[in-house]
């Protein structure tokens, strides 16, 4: 057995904590791994066959864990379904992914069970967390296996992710289960290289949804290596720094805007909770304003990562230390990949010139869209793959983002990235979030509009949007700066902090 993967460390110390659950219930590695091999076994004697897909649509709960560890023992595809999607949302996801199993939580409500329920015909098991309607509950759908040996000879599962459809519908990435134990042990080897321990005390906060394919690869990942992994349901910020002080978090993964939620608590609160035992905070999913980045490093010290990649490609990565000498840059190619910046003839540019991002997979795997060959060429080149991102590398490799190709805006000849005005505007003390997008104008081509949620304690004035506009025009050149600045309650984003620009434009537009 190699000394590492989640059974190697139930069975040498089953005793041993293994996930701590939004309500503090804890569950040691010995029930967990009993659970998921108890799934496993029940979802072959429901017909499921390897390489078939089971859909989990739930909020974050322990048994979310082992119904993806069961799928993983039991050579299936997880499909980790975003249960905040509108009936139609779902629907795609599950006929999309040919999934013949969906597991939901009885929380969920009726109206997404009812969605979901009305697959059922077509499933070989509907079974449900908690009693539900139409649904088998979890534990007695296990109750017949209980005991059975899982069979030694199926393939590895793995995750089937969904991308989160910010430029339409979801579209599922899809690999080989033949790839999944090289993966795997890529992942477990990329992390060690970065510091990260098996065992040793390592305890592994999810505040980020589980429908999501970083938050929870990392989850699995923290279990493969022997860590107590704590779930959480809400990302508010406090609740986050009391369980990382209470559970002494030793790894994280976290969005840049819980950083800028952090950043706006009153100082005597930051000071109040210990942090101390953090040694490996990884952030991604959206870019990270480096003025946020500089507080963040200073008030919990060099152990923030940020990682650059997409569910089809992970690419880079940069610690504080690296960062801090090169402010903006989201690393270099990781072990096993690369990274190349092409023009729109396939020719690769030179360091310091803006192009498409290209990267390959880390793992060496190649991917494709479900059932979408056109779709999958028309990002790929050779082994490298384009998610739609636009930057530049410097001298040494260093890859640098300008936002995205779909998000440029074209003023007057002049090239303009929202993204380089929103790192500047959320630099403001009165900016919780914000987003920038090009507005048609018959003169200009485009013209850049700035959208702010505000902190808490500021109101939308016309003096604020006069100070908005001097802060910005010390930063950023004159064709720039925003033409309207307007004010929402909140910004559209997802649970992982990908800031939903397209939904964005249909409410300005509408």
């Amino acid at each position: 057995m190699n000394k590492h993967g989640f059974h190697y460390f139930a069975a040498r110390n089953s005793d041993a904590a293994a996930v701590i659950d939004h309500d503090g219930t804890t569950w040691s590695r010995g029930s967990l791994r009993d659970l998921a091999d108890g799934i496993a076994g029940a979802f072959a004697l429901a017909g499921l066959a390897p390489g078939d897909v089971v859909a989990v649509v739930a909020p974050n709960c322990a048994e979310y864990l082992a119904v993806y560890l069961a799928g993983i023992a039991a050579g299936l595809y997880v499909v980790p379904v975003n249960w905040h999607l509108a009936a139609p949302e779902i629907d795609h996801v599950i006929l999309n992914s040919r999934a013949k199993a969906i597991v939901a939580h009885a929380k969920l409500g009726c109206r997404r069970l009812d969605t979901l329920r009305a697959h059922a015909e077509h499933m070989k098991a509907c079974v449900s967390i908690g009693p539900a309607d139409g649904f088998e509950e979890l534990h007695t759908f296990v109750a017949g296996v209980a005991g059975r040996p899982l069979d030694a000879s199926l393939p590895m599962g793995r995750m089937l992710p969904f991308t989160s459809a910010t430029t339409g519908l979801p579209k599922a990435v899809w690999r080989s289960l033949d790839g999944a134990p090289s993966a795997m042990r890529k992942f477990i080897e990329w992390h060690l290289a970065l510091g990260v321990s098996l065992e040793d005390d390592n305890v592994h906060l999810c505040s980020a949804m589980l429908y999501h394919a970083a938050p929870l690869e990392g989850a699995r990942n923290a279990l493969e290596m022997g860590h107590t992994v704590v779930l959480m349901q809400s990302t508010d910020v406090l609740a986050v720094l009391d369980a990382i002080e209470r559970f002494r978090v030793t790894t994280t993964f976290l969005i840049p805007t819980m950083f800028v939620r952090l950043l706006q608590l009153p100082a005597e609160e930051r000071e109040r909770h210990s942090v101390r035992s953090l040694r490996f905070v990884v952030h991604g999913g959206a870019p990270c304003a480096s003025e946020v980045k500089r507080q963040m490093i200073a008030w919990w010290g060099p152990v923030l990562w940020e990682a650059y990649g997409a569910t089809e490609a992970q690419g880079t990565i940069v610690s504080s230390e690296d960062w801090l000498r090169r402010p903006g840059t989201v690393g270099k190619a990781i072990a096993g990949s690369r990274l190349a910046i092409l023009d729109g003839t396939g020719r690769e540019l030179p360091p310091g010139e803006i192009g498409a991002v290209y990267v390959a997979h880390y793992t060496g795997e190649r991917f494709e869209y479900y059932g979408d060959g056109s779709k999958t060429r028309a990002c790929v080149r050779g082994d490298l793959v384009c998610v739609g991102d636009v930057g530049y590398v410097d001298d040494e490799g260093y890859l640098f983002l300008c936002g995205r190709e779909t998000d440029l805006i074209i003023s007057c000849g002049m090239n303009i990235y929202p993204a380089e005005i929103e790192n500047a505007l959320i630099a403001h003390p009165a900016v919780a979030d914000c987003a920038v997008v090009g507005i048609a104008d018959r003169l200009l081509g485009e013209t850049p509009r700035a959208i702010v949620q505000l902190a808490d304690n500021a109101v939308p004035s016309a003096d604020l949007t006069r100070d908005l506009l001097a802060f910005l025009g010390t930063r950023l050149a004159v064709m720039k700066l925003p033409r309207r600045i307007e004010y929402r309650r909140r910004l559209p984003r997802d649970a992982n902090g990908k800031l939903l620009r397209r939904a964005l434009r249909q409410e300005i537009s509408a």
